[in-house]
Parts: C-alpha cells; sequence; structure tokens
C-alpha cells in the first residue's frame, strides 16, 4: 500500500504540473487532435475499507465536471464512430469522445443522465459473456472475496497454502498477487479456479455480474438514449494478445454479432480488454482491421495526432484517486503524457 500511495503521490506531482503548463499556455501543441476518456464504473461513492478497485469508479458529479471543464477549454463533444471523418478533416479542433467499458448498470442509472444533460454522446463497450451471465467480472469478485476474509487457502501452482488477510496491507497484497497470477497462466484456467474457490465461501461470481452489469433488456434500455451506442469488447474479457489467431479473431467477431443481435447493427468500434500494452499487439490491431472495425481502443494513455494508428488508439482514465477539476485540464492537455515520454 506504501507503494501505491507513493504512485498516486507522483502522479498527482505530475498532473499538477502539467495543469501549471496548461494554465501558462505552455505546450498546447500536446493537446493534439483531441482527447478519448475511458471510465467503467460512474455511481455515488460509497465507503468501504478494502477497495481494490476504487481507481475503476467516479461519482456522477465528477462527471458533470469533467464536461464542464473541457467545454470551457474549447473541447468539442462527437461519437466514437466520427472520430475518423474527423482525423481526415481539416477541422483542428480538439474533440473530446467518452467511452465506458463493461456495461456496468450505472452506466444507466448514473453516467446516461449526465451525457444527457450536456448533450454529449457516449460509447458503452460490452463483453457479451457479461450480457448472457456466462462470464465473470473476476476483479469484482477477488475483492469481495478477499474483503470478508481473515485468511484464505489457494493454490498459485505449488500446492496449496494459506494467504494471510488479516490487513489492508495483506489484502492489498493478495489482490496483486491474485492479479499477476490470473494473467501468467491460461486466464480461463485461473479465473475458473478464483470463482470456484469463492463459491466455497459462499460468494456467487455469477450473481456478482448479474448485480453490476446490464443484460439484453438493460442494454436496449440504454439505446434508446439517442447519444447512447454500444461497441465490442470480446465474449470473455480475456487478454486477447494471449490467445492463438483463432480465438482472438472469434472474440471480437462473436462480440460484434451479439452487439448486433441488441442493436440491429454492427458496431464500427472495438476496445481490446485490459488495453495496456502487455494486453494487446501489432496482430490484434490487424485482427480488429480486417474484422472491419473502424476504431479500436486501448488503454495506454495518450491524446490524439493526425498520424495515429485508428487500430490501436489511446484513452485517457477518469481515475477515481483523481477527481479534481485542475486534473482533468491537466489530463486532456496531454502535457503530463509528454513530459513521461509518452505520446
Amino acid at each position: 500500500m506504501l507503494r501505491q500511495a507513493a504512485k498516486r503521490s507522483a502522479i498527482t506531482g505530475g498532473l499538477t504540473i502539467a495543469g501549471l503548463l496548461h494554465s501558462l499556455g505552455l505546450m498546447r501543441q500536446a493537446r493534439g487532435r483531441g482527447a478519448i476518456f475511458t471510465l467503467h464504473h460512474v455511481r455515488p461513492k460509497q465507503a468501504r475499507a478494502f477497495d481494490p478497485n476504487a481507481h475503476l469508479e467516479i461519482t456522477p458529479e465528477f462527471l458533470d465536471m469533467t464536461i464542464a471543464v473541457l467545454k470551457r477549454d474549447g473541447y468539442r463533444f462527437i461519437a466514437l464512430d466520427a472520430l475518423p471523418d474527423h482525423l481526415a478533416s481539416g477541422d483542428r479542433r480538439p474533440v473530446a469522445i467518452f467511452t465506458l467499458d463493461d456495461g456496468y448498470r450505472n452506466n444507466l442509472d448514473h453516467a446516461a443522465p449526465i451525457f444527457s444533460k450536456h448533450g454529449v454522446p457516449f460509447t458503452v463497450f460490452v463483453a457479451g459473456g457479461f450480457i448472457d451471465r456466462t462470464h465473470t467480472l473476476w476483479w469484482e469478485t477477488l475483492a469481495d472475496l478477499l474483503e470478508g476474509q481473515s485468511q484464505l487457502s489457494f493454490d498459485f501452482g505449488a500446492g496449496k497454502e494459506t494467504v494471510a488477510l488479516g490487513s489492508l496491507h495483506e489484502k492489498q497484497a493478495a489482490f496483486d498477487r491474485f492479479a499477476a497470477f490470473v494473467h501468467s497462466i491460461d486466464e480461463a484456467t485461473a479465473i475458473a479456479r478464483l470463482n470456484q474457490t469463492a463459491q466455497t465461501l459462499g460468494i456467487d461470481a455469477i450473481k456478482i455480474t448479474a448485480t453490476l452489469t446490464l443484460d439484453e433488456a438493460g442494454l436496449k434500455a440504454l439505446i434508446e438514449n439517442p447519444l447512447a451506442s454500444l461497441g465490442a469488447h470480446t465474449i470473455s474479457h480475456r487478454s486477447v494478445t494471449r490467445l492463438s489467431d483463432e480465438t482472438a479473431r472469434a472474440e471480437m467477431d462473436l462480440s460484434a454479432r451479439r452487439v448486433e443481435q441488441i442493436t440491429g447493427y454492427r458496431p464500427k468500434s472495438l476496445a481490446y480488454p485490459y488495453g495496456f500494452a502487455s494486453a494487446v499487439s501489432a496482430r490484434d490491431h490487424r485482427l480488429a482491421a480486417n474484422l472491419g472495425f473502424t476504431t479500436a481502443l486501448t488503454t495506454q494513455p495518450g491524446t490524439l495526432s493526425d498520424t495515429v494508428n485508428t487500430a490501436a488508439l489511446p484513452r485517457i482514465s477518469l481515475n477515481g484517486h483523481f477527481q479534481k477539476a485542475g486534473y482533468v485540464s491537466a489530463l486532456a492537455s496531454g502535457i503530463a503524457f509528454k513530459l513521461m515520454g509518452m505520446r
């Protein structure tokens, strides 16, 4: 937890410097053509002693503030599907695009009303396995599992061992270890073992998915909003780069077909699960392009440029640990990423 606190402190410092440079009108070119923002949960904050997924949620009030700040800073809001035409045009006004991953119920209940208030379009990326309750949100299952235990028996590959969970520090260390485990072996196998352990302790991983995410009826209600659209997010939410060519392609294609069953048209956009550098590769960019996706999104941070690869678009995370108006301008400016040697 000390390491995480140090990391957040360093990010806060970087955002503060970026915000100052932005306010002075410096490094304006870092803003590029605009930015795509990543959100997950949008909901009123509920206090939780152990909250390893806090970075994945923002409040409706912060979303409202974010849009107001971007309006003040001169951004034009467009739908994701309009991005290729914008990049091909001579319009140099910066654009802001909003996307939300995983299809949480609170996207309908709390995010959509804010977007409607401001007339801002948004795209929700949904995984077929979450819609149909065949796959689970392992990070949510894990948080609930670790929160309620003082110790846990689990086999990480060398036989069963006891994992200490007596303190928040131990719980966070265990969360990080389980997350590394999920990404170190076959992901489906790791998640199945985690779900089985949860089940023995009275935690139903499928029920968590059903409670937190929208089903087909909920998604149809969401897209009654003319500002809302759906994008593909695979079926199982596994890191595509770790899958075979055939499986990765099927995950993308079947996800698009599942969305088409709900909307009546095939989506033009895809968000790679996780989306960080080691979770998606150049092969996956080619697969997405070959399947007809005109935009495919990572979670690698950065702003948009004339030369950006539309099969590997950067996004800026609206992070629950950094919910201040000044941080919005600092992030959108792109200055922080330039200072860190990114896009």
